[in-house]
Order: structure tokens, then sequence, then C-alpha cells
């Protein structure tokens, strides 16, 4: 077994990149993910990699679109309002069908809100975060160990279905300090013919861009990527099942809060009621499949968020609305707390259980 390291969060997602072979990191301080930045900002020099603050947000999303242009892992990370200024980046490397990486460590919001952590960036993340028809790979870690090893999956998926992929974090799982195992395994390698390196005189050149002013030629490029995320959708959902064999009640949660609902399960099952949790940890693509199944055996679901309710929506979605879903929520930085879910989940199965 590897030896394991005491990190922040923010701080095993850097490492992890520079292990998975990112040598290029553009970005820009906001709290609470600036550790990332940091970071970068001393290890990238002592490995031959590029470092660059950005004179902002919008300047360093589109640093990273020309980098992967020319076939270089590469990545940037933001809080919530800086995650909004990329949004056109974001849409063109879509448009282009670049890989890239991008971290998202919420913070409460809408607008310049505050620096504590938050899930509301949920829908912004899942429905792409920029104009047109698009999605990204939607990554969320529940533990410092995961940020690092989601990092490099995240690297990996980007890759091999040439997209951006998002970790989709908070500022407590950001900030937060655990041991971490920083041993990825051999790095994976993906051939990139359509990269910008120079024709040396031997081939036609590549172009990369996202205008196409035939619309025939756009519907049709829509069409091959859509075709793409669904097979993304059948190979590369992952979710946690705890406690779901026998269970009546199903809780929904992702990242700091699964955590939170986890000990609200565990204290419920104390009691004698039989609830169990489902944690996305891909939000895109979600576990529809898992909770279509779910909804076939259990009387009600419980989502829990750190919004006014988003993720509800796809576990509406995901059991076409088959079972009663219930919102169990705090914002604006609050966090629920295990006695919040576990009165929900009483109240669920109608009243305490002795």
């Amino acid at each position: 077994m590897a030896d394991k390291v005491l990190m922040k969060g923010n701080e095993a997602i850097a490492e992890a990149a520079i292990l998975a072979g990112c040598r290029h990191y553009f970005g820009y301080p906001i709290t609470p993910q600036t550790e990332i930045a940091a970071y970068m900002s001393k290890r990238m020099p002592k490995i031959g990699g590029v470092f660059l603050q950005a004179e902002s947000e919008i300047a360093a999303i589109n640093m990273v679109y020309g980098v992967s242009a020319a076939g270089k892992r590469v990545m940037t990370s933001s809080s919530s309002p800086g995650i909004s200024l990329k949004g056109e980046g974001l849409s063109y490397l879509a448009g282009s069908d670049l890989p890239a990486f991008l971290v998202n460590v919420q913070r409460g919001g809408p607008g310049l809100g505050g620096i504590q952590p938050s899930q509301a960036d949920y829908f912004q993340a899942t429905r792409g975060g920029g104009h047109g028809d698009y999605h990204m790979i939607v990554l969320a870690p529940a533990s410092v160990q995961e940020m690092a090893d989601l990092t490099v999956k995240g690297f990996d998926l980007a890759d091999k279905y040439r997209m951006t992929a998002m970790i989709l974090a908070d500022g407590t799982i950001g900030q937060m300090m655990e041991p971490v195992s920083l041993d990825i395994g051999e790095q994976k390698v993906y051939d990139k013919p359509w990269a910008l390196t120079g024709t040396k005189m031997e081939r036609k050149k590549n172009v990369v861009t996202s205008l196409f002013l035939q619309p025939e030629a756009l519907e049709q490029l829509n069409f091959e990527r859509y075709a793409r995320y669904r097979i993304i959708e059948e190979n590369e959902v992952m979710y946690e099942s705890f406690q779901m064999d026998d269970a009546e009640i199903c809780v929904v949660a992702y990242g700091i809060a699964a955590r939170v609902s986890k000990n609200a399960v565990t204290a419920a099952r104390a009691k004698g009621i039989r609830v169990g949790l489902i944690r996305p940890i891909t939000l895109w693509p979600f576990p529809k499949a898992a909770l279509a199944e779910a909804a076939t055996r259990v009387k009600s679901f419980l989502s829990v968020e750190m919004s006014m309710g988003q993720m509800i929506e796809d576990i509406e979605l995901s059991i076409r609305c088959a079972k009663p879903v219930t919102l169990v929520n705090r914002v604006g930085g609050m966090i629920p707390t295990p006695e919040q879910v576990l009165s929900a989940i009483e109240q669920a199965a109608g009243g305490d259980k002795k």
C-alpha cells in the first residue's frame, strides 16, 4: 500500500493533476479554491511545467483552449462566479471537441454571494455551463482521496471522449485535510491525431474550430456529439450504494452532503428504519438506472442538497415521478446536519421508530 500524506482537498487535486501528466495550468485566484493555484505556482516551475496567473477567468479558459488544441493536458480551476465567466470558453471547447479539465470548488451565490461551501452550481455544471447543446462530464468527490482519484479519472475521460471533465466540489471538501494516497498507477496516453502539432510538410493541416456556417454540417456535428454522449451514459456512470438492499426510503446526496447523510442513515438504521443512500459520483452522466431500479422497491426519496433544489429534478426525471421526492436542504453556505437529515428520514418513515 502506498504511503499516505495529509493534504487539503485542493492540494490533492493539484498534485494528482501533475501525476496525471498535466504540465499547463492557467487560473485566477478566488476563494475557496485559491490553494490549487498557489500549489501549482510552486510545483509547475520545478517540473518544467507552465503556471500562469491570467488577467481574468476569461483569459484563463481561452489559454486552456489553446493548449488543448495543441494536444497537451491542461487545466484551470475557479469557484462559482469565476466559472460563470468561463462559460463562453467552455462552450467553445465543446464546439471544438477539445479535451480539458476544470475544477469548480463551489461557494454560495448567486452573484458574489459568500465564500462558504455550496452545491448551487449543479444546474450550471450538469447542463453544460455555456450556450448551445452540450454536456461536460461532472465528477463529485466526497473525500480528499476522491479529489485526487477523480482528478486522474477526469483527465482520462476528457481525453477518451474529447470533451471537458469537471470536478464539482464544494468549499468544505476543498479546504478539509485528510490522509490521501497518490499512487495513481500507470498514466494513460491517448492518440490525438487532430491536434495542432505542425504538419512538417508530411500531412494535411488540422483545423480546430467551433464555427460551422453550413447548418447541415453543424446539425450533423451535434448529432455525432450526442451519439458520443449516449456511449458515456451507458459506460461511465459511477455511484455508491449504501444500505439499499432492503431500504424503504432512499436518500440521494453527493459531496459533503453525502457524508452527512451517511451518518444520518446509520443513525436511522439503529432506530430500525429501513433507509439507504445512493451517492452519485458522476452528476453527468447521472445514475438514472440505479434510481429507477430503486423506485421499484422504495416508498419515497429524500434529496439532500446545499441548494434550493436542483439535483431533485434529476431524481424526479430518473424515476419518472413514480415516488414522492422530498427536498432536505441548507443554502447560503450552511451545511445540513446529520440531525436534520435524520429528522427528515423519520418523517418519511412516519415518525420516530423506537
